[in-house]
């Protein structure tokens, strides 16, 4: 099945999640919990259309496994998670499940799983394939869940509000895109003290205003128009179900996952001199650099919000951050990633200074770079493109090649990026140089790369 992959289980719901996959599912999880000490998990949705039928399927395979299950209200995936990591005395647990489609068109959805408190992802993943195989069959006609539905959104917001304190308030624009975040997003920000101008916050699972991922640019235009038409603060956008963040100060500029985690940091260096930040593969060169000037421990590692979370762990870094928006505290905060909550940090930050996020970026070193590039490329076909060209950039350049999550290689006063998503059909690229002259250069060493290697695939113009 090629819905089992890195991150979660996911698919085009209609086509590659039957009822009986999500109930096999629920079984084969459903042990799993148990055999961690969890009586009790958690099945959390968002706002798709697919996603009640799968929630209902998964709660059900789960009491087939023997556990107490309780399904949220519809609502993000960081409430979910929220629940299960706070482990609330009224029904305690570190286990629960997410449907989700995430970022992804709205025929996509899928499953995010954390299990004793701890979010499976790799070889995790993989190995359930066997058991949901086996359970799925099981599976009965008709399927009905017993379990009770409970809202946690007032438990959230309460944390939220003690957690985090504004020093003058912000007026904030704010852009669900439809997802399962607004509701939620709106109530926590006005809970903080925060103004806040809701763009899109209704959710609609079909998505019909723009497509839920604030890393591409073109959907962050309402955002920009709106926070320039009423004079916010800031602009905030969220993925489909609010893990990731994305954000444009008042004028329009857009701060880029690795502006968010330089931001972020200086606050938790300032109370924690020397601490562990992690970011990845795509990220510029100047976050690293500017972390070890200020006197972090900086790690560069591989793309993934569950394998940033377990290196989080590992390595008892104070935050991590991605270019795709998830921003993962540690600091003052559970390990996961919520784009509410770092929507609120970054409000708070804002409150504290008299500098405005464009004064900001301006105090950052001048660097050429592009956003991430995404190119089609057939799942069956995208990691093998990517081994050649691992293959042919090190005989080329040696060293410089840093093969940790695809290729990234160093050259001609830059970067250059190439790996494999491991969410969608598509190869990531990003290019960043001291000038446009050096950024082309390298571009243009790709292209021929991929040339070399007949893999079918052109580079995108930068």
């Amino acid at each position: 099945m090629s819905i089992f992959r890195e991150y979660d289980v996911r698919g085009i719901a209609d086509r590659d999640l039957a009822d009986s996959i999500a109930y096999g599912l629920g079984r084969a999880l459903g042990a799993l919990a148990l055999k961690c000490g969890d009586k009790n998990i958690y099945v959390g949705r968002d706002v798709r259309v697919s996603s009640p039928r799968l929630a209902n399927a998964l709660a059900c395979g789960f009491e087939e496994a023997g556990l107490s299950v309780i399904q949220l209200t519809p609502g993000p995936t960081p409430l979910l998670y929220f629940a299960a990591y706070k482990s609330l005395s009224d029904f305690p647990t570190k286990s629960g499940v997410m449907v989700t489609g995430s970022h992804n068109p709205p025929e996509y959805n899928g499953f995010k799983m954390v299990i004793g408190g701890q979010t499976l992802h790799g070889s995790e993943i993989q190995s359930l394939r066997v058991e949901v195989e086996r359970y799925s069959k099981l599976c009965p006609a008709l399927l009905k869940a017993k379990s009770r539905i409970l809202d946690r959104i007032p438990d959230y917001i309460e944390f939220i509000s003690s957690n985090i304190h504004l020093n003058r308030p912000v007026h904030v624009v704010l852009d669900a895109g439809n997802g399962a975040g607004g509701e939620l997003g709106v109530k926590s920000f006005e809970a903080i003290g925060c103004k806040v101008t809701p763009l899109f916050c209704e959710p609609d699972g079909t998505f019909p205003n723009h497509h839920p991922d604030p890393t591409v640019p073109k959907n962050l235009e309402h955002l920009i128009a709106e926070v320039k038409k009423v004079g916010a603060d800031l602009g905030i956008a969220f993925d489909g179900d609010a893990d990731r963040i994305g954000a444009v100060t008042s004028t329009g500029r857009i701060l880029f996952g690795d502006h968010l985690v330089l931001y972020f940091a200086r606050d938790i260096l300032a109370e924690k001199p020397g601490a562990t930040i992690i970011s990845e593969v795509k990220s510029s060169q100047i976050l690293y650099d500017t972390l070890d000037k200020w006197g972090a421990k900086s790690i560069l590692w591989k793309t993934g919000h569950s394998l940033i979370k377990a290196k989080l762990k590992e390595t008892h870094a104070e935050l991590a951050g991605e270019m795709s928006g998830h921003m993962f505290f540690a600091h003052r905060y559970f390990g996961f990633d919520d784009a509410i909550y770092a929507g609120a940090r970054l409000m708070e930050g804002f409150s504290k200074r008299e500098e405005s996020l464009n004064q900001f970026l301006d105090s950052l070193p001048p660097m050429t770079n592009t956003p991430e590039l995404r190119v089609d490329c057939p799942d069956e076909k995208k990691f093998h493109v990517v081994k050649d060209f691992i293959a042919i950039a090190k005989k080329r350049f040696g060293a410089a090649v840093n093969d940790i999550d695809g290729a990234r290689i160093k050259m001609y006063g830059g970067w250059g990026l190439c790996r494999a998503s491991n969410t969608q059909p598509v190869l990531v690229m990003r290019f960043e140089a001291e000038d446009q002259a050096g950024l082309k250069k390298i571009r243009n060493e790709f292209s021929q790369m991929m040339e070399e290697i007949k893999s079918g695939v052109n580079v995108p113009a930068v």
